[in-house]
């Protein structure tokens, strides 16, 4: 690979995004949330976290497992 290439790369992986980038990226998550609520019912929101409970759950399950074999 080409010094310019991996140049590059670095870069990219060190780059971080101004104040101004990230308070529009926060302002669309909150204005995302807010039309999920308004889309469905609260029931519907809460069935959605505790699944998405179980399944980070069940992600560590399977690295707790993978660090046992070690």
């Amino acid at each position: 690979m080409a010094e310019k290439e991996k140049s590059q790369k670095r870069s990219k992986r060190n780059y971080k995004p101004s104040e101004e980038v990230r308070q529009h990226m926060s302002n669309a998550r909150t204005e995302m949330r807010e039309s999920m609520r308004a889309l469905f019912p609260p029931e519907f929101i809460e069935h959605r976290k505790v699944a998405r409970r179980e399944i980070l759950l069940g992600i560590r399950g399977l690295i707790d497992d993978a660090l046992g074999r070690m």
